[in-house]
């Protein structure tokens, strides 16, 4: 499931009121054309029974993440009922699906009157959701303080020398102090975003966190006093912050993401170039670094004197001792093997890496590091690496470039002891007149565990695993290996699937699955196809993948985007994410329930597939 954006459109059965948008074929079509065989989605299926009114989202007395509208949908039991909510009306599938766009009015509780009909019976329901608190504003009080908003909260760890950034949401107009145990009073400034204010600490530390790594909380206590102040009103809150200074020389760390040595791991610890931002680094275990920060459960780890990136404070544990300081990089050797070239990096010790991609080059930047490299050795002839170079950007980073003879098809970055393995994988031999032949693909039907439902009940990992099997006959039956990561509904989580495609030197990997939007997200302006992908090398799959899906069912175009998934971040291979249809649109939903449209959705994919490698084979891109 991925969130896209589109251009509104007309509902189904017309113009419907402007409160509440409603539809069953929710999905916008392409300009009308010639028709193909197979194109399109498949009619939804005539339904009749006892009427009964099922909501399937959101959740009775769920807490929503939405301002002021959001959506509900579900079914009624017989597609020949009509259905009005507070007294708007929603359009009903022949199956019985429906799905509404509602608005959010009064306070946090919202009540959904719910009223079905055919002609021969009536049902009513009440449905109660309530809205989540911080979408909730304080309708009376001139003066308040939003709690939840407070950032950072909770233990901090920082160096003396640098500022940390503090911000809250409040009253409009508000004068903002925060009074720290010392006494010190640091006022607030008004963001430019409204009911929004900013401040910094320096130097400051009050309250105990506890121990920079390992276990240990600490003691609370000690915690500074927000005063907000409008008028002749006085507010005062306690800021549940307790923050520690940083030594002069702070501590270094090794990084391991199964410190328990369970074994359910992926051996990587992912860095970030802020908390909760997007995935940038991937660090193997063993990986050493200073630390330079830690807001509660991230830390941050200094990898130069000019980059830092924050991981997991769980998988650090602290160093007794030693220095870290630049390593001297003195010898390169390149061996070239039958399906790929290992590049050996004689290094020292674990230093923070990242492997940078381009059409035709890799380069893997070392933090920490300073070149000496008067040796490098290319090995027996080969015509994969046709050059490799190496650049120092600043006093302790270094670039090591490689060059390749043809577009990037995989790679592998690891550990051997404190030497840093790079392999580069060849591109496999590809006959264009049968491109799928004798190659090696992973289907992944995704979920579950979690996964979006539709109105009828069907779920994602349902749909999702019909179309990989009918995809694993089709490509079978051109010559492909097919493995699939899955094949019945047992659980199966995200780690042991990226796993299994590496271990079996899957070429190509395709994550199958269907789209949702999360709440307060209108679906009749959001919906369509759209196809994922992470490295360069797997645009073009992606691009293919989504030209056929258009064309087999004509929905809007959501384009293709890159995507931070997991099951597209593997590097070995190209992988892509589909994202075909959406489970909550009933038309949409009863297509996915039926072979035909999963037939449909599996002839795209394979005929993606076909593009892509016929284009491999002849260099063209």
């Amino acid at each position: 499931m991925y969130l896209a954006t589109m251009a509104a459109i007309s509902a189904w059965r017309g113009i419907l009121p402007p409160s509440v948008l409603l539809c069953t074929a929710c999905a916008g079509r392409a300009a009308p054309g010639p028709a193909a065989p197979e194109q399109g989605l498949p009619p939804v299926p005539e339904l009749h029974g006892p009427l009964r009114i099922s909501i399937v989202y959101p959740d009775s007395l769920a807490r929503v993440e939405v301002a002021d509208s959001s959506f509900a949908f579900g079914s009624l039991g017989d597609g020949g009922a009509t259905l009005r909510i507070n007294g708007e009306s929603v359009a009903v599938a022949p199956n019985g699906a429906w799905l509404a766009w509602i608005p959010f009015r009064g306070d946090s509780l919202i009540t959904l009157r719910l009223e079905a009909r055919t002609a021969t019976e009536s049902v009513r329901r009440e449905y109660r959701i309530r809205r989540a608190a911080r979408f909730v504003r304080p309708a009376s009080a001139a003066l308040w303080v939003d709690t939840t908003s407070f950032a950072p909260m909770g233990r901090v760890w920082w160096p003396g020398d640098r500022y940390l950034p503090l911000s809250v949401r409040a009253s409009e107009g508000a004068t903002l102090l925060l009074r720290l145990p010392d006494g010190t009073a640091v006022p607030f400034a008004a963001a430019p975003a409204a009911e929004r204010y900013r401040a910094a600490l320096l130097g400051a530390q009050f309250g105990d966190p506890g121990p920079l790594l390992g276990g240990g909380a600490g003691t609370p206590g000690a915690e500074p006093l927000l005063e907000a102040i409008k008028g002749s009103d006085t507010l005062r809150v306690r800021w549940p912050l307790r923050l520690a200074l940083l030594d002069t020389l702070p501590p270094l760390a090794e990084l391991d993401d199964d410190p328990s040595r369970r074994g359910d791991s992926d051996g990587i610890t992912v860095g970030r170039a802020a908390p909760g931002a997007t995935y940038t680094w991937f660090f193997p275990a063993g990986t050493r670094a200073r630390v330079s920060g830690r807001i509660n459960g991230e830390l941050r780890l200094a990898l130069s004197s000019r980059s830092e990136a924050w991981v997991a404070a769980s998988e650090a544990a602290p160093l007794s001792g030693g220095s870290l300081g630049p390593q001297v990089i003195g010898s390169l050797t390149l061996t070239p093997r039958s399906d790929r070239v290992i590049v050996r990096i004689p290094i020292g010790t674990r230093i923070p890496f990242q492997v940078i991609e381009a059409e035709r080059a890799l380069s893997v930047l070392l933090y920490g590091a300073v070149s000496d490299i008067n040796w490098l050795r290319y090995g027996a002839e080969d015509s994969l690496v046709s050059l490799a170079t190496s650049r120092q950007l600043a006093a302790d980073e270094l670039e090591l470039q490689f060059d390749l003879s043809a577009p990037v098809w995989g790679y592998r970055a690891r550990w051997e002891g404190t030497d840093l393995l790079l392999e580069i994988r060849r591109p496999p031999p590809i006959d264009p007149r049968a491109p799928l032949r004798g190659r090696t693909i992973v289907l992944d039907p995704g979920h579950p565990p979690a996964g979006a439902t539709g109105p009828t009940g069907l779920t994602e990992a349902q749909a999702n695993l019909g179309i990989g099997l009918v995809l694993a006959e089709l490509l079978r039956a051109e010559g492909a290996r097919v493995l699939l990561t899955r094949s019945d509904s047992r659980p199966l989580e995200l780690w042991p699937r990226i796993r299994f495609a590496d271990s079996v030197d899957a070429e190509l990997l395709i994550s199958l699955h269907n789209n949702a939007l999360p709440d307060g997200v209108n679906p009749f302006t959001n919906n369509g196809s759209s196809a994922f992908y992470n490295h360069p090398r797997a645009l073009p799959l992606a691009r293919a993948i989504q030209r056929r899906m258009l064309a087999h069912f004509g929905l809007r175009d959501l384009g293709v985007g890159r995507g931070d998934l997991a099951l597209v971040r593997p590097t070995w291979m190209p992988a892509v994410l589909t994202e075909g249809l959406f489970m909550m649109v009933p038309e949409q939903e009863a297509a996915l329930g039926n072979p035909a449209g999963q037939r449909r959705y599996a002839q795209a994919v394979l005929e993606g597939l076909q593009q892509f490698l016929a284009a491999r084979a002849v260099g063209r891109w």
